[in-house]
């Protein structure tokens, strides 16, 4: 007779514990244990304490490779969050058993010893396992067309269709409730919500606005006139990825010498030859149909912006085109126009950038693309495998905070259509564009950075911060994929690999060829750039163009989501009352500022990027890596609060402090 000294961890959350029976069963190379029950009322009743057992056997069970668990309920049955189990053979070889799961039925569950390994790696009873685990992901996760055009999502049309170890915990669920629901007396603005009236002047907005400002906001609020501060939001506001270097113009954009040389003081293309003109084209929104709001149709331009860089480093404005067809009345605006003329030039070039930010750059590019790798991850990784460990923590609450969106934010109910200029079709519209146009390149920051010609404009913190976080991410990667793939064979025989590219790929990019996204992967360091990519988008990317959206957005004249006229055609008509009239009403305004600061609100159970509480692996090695990962993320935070400290504006998005480990907001 042999003895195996078992403890089984139920995990620190609220509600995690059980009042069920708990039954477990070891599993190994020449056999199994009989079914016993674990003392579960006497300790596991408690989040976060342990229940021991000793388990016999006639003989040694050879290598342990899975244990079973089954939860039986006598009166209440209840939901229990085991954590994981530890298991000391006869022979004093200690196992660890990631589980991290919800446990809710009296179906019994499999989890594997937590060595990583690859397909080609496995015994049989464990190949057999792993074709179980497969199969019983497909069943619970589906994928659905939400949008003929754009990338699929899970089959979930509420929270609680999402598996329920993939749900928000209780702590996460209560406080957005809360949060949503509460939102416009959170910032006490409750009695402005259902209003239709104009704003009367920009200091009715400021006195609504101070109900709830941030040091950002409260910059922007002050600062939104400026045209430095309107260059600089496209370096380090929340929508850093649309401006690119101009060596030429575009045909339907006839800016001349005469325009701007005054302001230049030279010559328009030698300033281009010298690297210091950029373009900010919003072509993706050219004759989208716009949303009517409170039967007021809506306008939404398609601008073009050239920006300079001045001898002391500032990024302006110099010329602004608000439709892409250049003609007599779609004159180009200048600095040297009158002041609502130029004023309202950029203001509309603001409402098109809330627009461009919204859809594509944070719901498409972040949210839509991380649940894309959120669902192929589980349809074809079982937890054994190294790339399941690695990538489960980057998907943290992704799917159920995209439900919500698709149920709150764009439904027909929804926030676009009520409040915003491109809501209902023009919305889809846009996203559709949107989809079409990714690639590959773009969402692999250095290779973006590049495209754009942005390498040496200064002050560029999007860039600084994010190619210094990207390259962390990607040593963390590469060391962590070279210790589980010695060579490009193992790559190409790594059949769940390839079926999870190939699955991100057709439901993630539809099959676009020219997207540039793998197909499939034939060498290590194809897997190294794709994941770093996965994991930066997840986290890194995400922050940059999420956290900020209350700082930048909340004061509306910097960000109107809609506006209520239509742009001046000719030049010397502008003025502060056609200003007014043309911002958003008063209860779009004020519903606006709740929902950025929903979006912008960070929960208390926040995991900075690099934070594992799961241990998903339990080899020595990965532990180091994942210990070497943080340290360095640690250095970057120190550097980038250090460099804030001496900044007017500071740039906080790319903090490894505040990067979220995954689309959790």
């Amino acid at each position: 007779m042999v003895n195996y000294k078992v403890k089984v961890h139920t995990a620190c959350l609220h509600q995690a514990a059980t009042l069920n029976n708990v039954y477990i069963q070891l599993v190994g190379t020449n056999g199994e244990s009989k079914f016993q029950l674990i003392n579960a009322i006497k300790v596991a009743t408690f989040s976060g304490a342990h229940s021991k057992v000793w388990i016999s056997s006639k003989a040694s069970l050879g290598e342990l490779v899975l244990i079973k668990l089954q939860k039986y309920h006598l009166v209440v049955n209840d939901s229990w969050y085991a954590s994981h189990a530890e298991v000391t053979s006869p022979e004093g070889r200690a196992y660890c058993f990631p589980i991290y799961s919800w446990i809710s039925d009296a179906d019994i569950h499999s989890f594997r010893a937590g060595e990583a390994l690859r397909i080609s790696d496995d015994v049989p009873l464990g190949l057999h396992n792993r074709q179980q685990e497969i199969k019983e992901r497909n069943e619970e996760f589906r994928w659905k067309v939400y949008l003929k055009g754009i990338p699929h999502c899970l089959e979930a049309d509420k929270p609680q269709d999402i598996p329920d170890r993939f749900q928000f915990n209780a702590t996460k669920s209560t406080e957005f409730l809360l949060t949503a629901a509460s939102g416009l007396v959170e910032i006490n603005l409750k009695g402005y919500a259902n209003c239709t009236d104009n704003w009367a002047n920009l200091e009715a907005i400021s006195k609504v606005f101070h109900n709830k400002t941030t040091p950002i906001s409260e910059y922007v609020s002050k600062n939104w006139k400026d045209d430095g501060f309107f260059g600089q939001q496209y370096l380090n506001g929340i929508n850093p990825i649309l401006i690119r270097q101009c060596k030429s113009l575009p045909d339907n954009f006839p800016v001349t010498d005469a325009m701007v040389g005054s302001i230049l003081q030279g010559s328009l293309c030698q300033e281009m030859k010298k690297g210091n003109i950029f373009l900010c084209d919003y072509k993706r929104l050219d004759g989208i149909e716009t949303n009517t709001i409170n039967k007021v149709k809506q306008f939404l331009m398609a601008p073009l912006v050239l920006l300079h860089k001045t001898s002391d480093d500032e990024l302006k404005p110099i010329a602004i085109q608000l439709k892409q067809v250049p003609a007599e009345d779609n004159p180009i605006f200048l600095p040297t126009d009158s002041e609502y003329d130029w004023l309202l030039a950029k203001i509309f070039v603001r409402g098109a950038d809330f627009n461009e930010h919204q859809l594509n750059v944070h719901l498409l590019r972040s949210h839509l693309l991380a649940e894309v790798f959120a669902v192929s991850l589980l349809l074809h990784f079982p937890m054994v495998h190294p790339l399941y460990k690695l990538l489960i923590p980057h998907t943290r609450y992704t799917m159920q905070i995209n439900v919500l969106a698709r149920k709150l934010l764009i439904s027909k109910d929804g926030f676009f259509p009520q409040f915003v200029a491109s809501g209902g079709e023009g919305m889809l519209e846009i996203l559709r564009r949107s989809a079409a146009s990714i690639t590959y390149s773009s969402l692999c920051l250095p290779d973006d950075i590049c495209q754009r010609g942005m390498e040496t404009l200064p002050n560029y913190f999007y860039r600084d911060d994010g190619l210094k976080l990207w390259g962390i991410i990607n040593r963390f990667v590469e060391q962590i994929l070279k210790y589980y793939y010695k060579n490009d064979t193992e790559v190409e025989q790594d059949t769940e690999l390839q079926a999870w590219i190939t699955d991100i790929y057709e439901h993630g990019f539809l099959s676009r060829e020219s997207s540039g996204i793998p197909q499939r992967f034939s060498r290590v360091d194809e897997v190294i750039k794709f994941v770093t990519m996965v994991i930066f988008t997840c986290s890194g990317q995400h922050a940059a163009v999420n956290s900020g959206q209350y700082d930048y957005d909340a004061w509306l004249p910097n960000a109107p989501m809609s506006l209520q006229r239509p742009p001046p055609t000719k030049k010397g008509t502008s003025s502060e009352k056609q200003m007014l009239e043309t911002l958003p009403n008063i209860g779009s305004t004020v519903n606006g500022m709740a929902v950025v600061w929903l979006l912008s609100k960070q929960s208390s159970d926040f995991l900075a990027l690099g934070s594992y509480p799961e241990k998903h692996f339990t080899q020595e090695t990965p532990g180091i890596l994942i210990r070497e990962f943080q340290a360095e993320l640690a250095k970057l935070s120190e550097s980038i609060q250090k460099r804030n400290r001496c900044l007017h504006l500071p740039y906080p998005y790319m903090d490894p402090a505040v990067v979220e480990n995954s689309v959790a907001i």
